[in-house]
């Protein structure tokens, strides 16, 4: 993330505010409206893909050590995502 500095777009007086709680230091300033997480990019749909990828292989007979080699991922990651992808096939059976 980069960053604006403060003199360059906030009016002297505003300025002089914000330097009586923070001066010389780095400030984050939240969005209004809260974005969705992987709504900028294209990680969530990366993340998506491989947790169903993960999902499958298991499908398959990929032991929870194969899953955890092949894809680079603790064996409790692994378990966090197959349990999550196994409630998702459930929820999707029932409608």
């Amino acid at each position: 993330m980069s960053y604006i500095r403060a003199d360059q777009i906030l009016p002297n007086e505003l300025l002089e505010i914000i330097q009586q709680y923070v001066d010389g230091k780095l400030l984050y300033i939240p969005c209004k409206e809260k974005q969705e997480w992987g709504s900028g990019t294209s990680a969530k749909k990366y993340f998506c893909d491989r947790n169903k990828r993960i999902y499958d292989a298991y499908l398959t007979g990929l032991s929870l050590i194969e899953l955890s080699r092949s894809f680079a991922l603790s064996e409790k990651s692994i378990q966090r995502i197959l349990r999550t992808q196994k409630t998702a096939a459930a929820q999707e059976e029932r409608f």
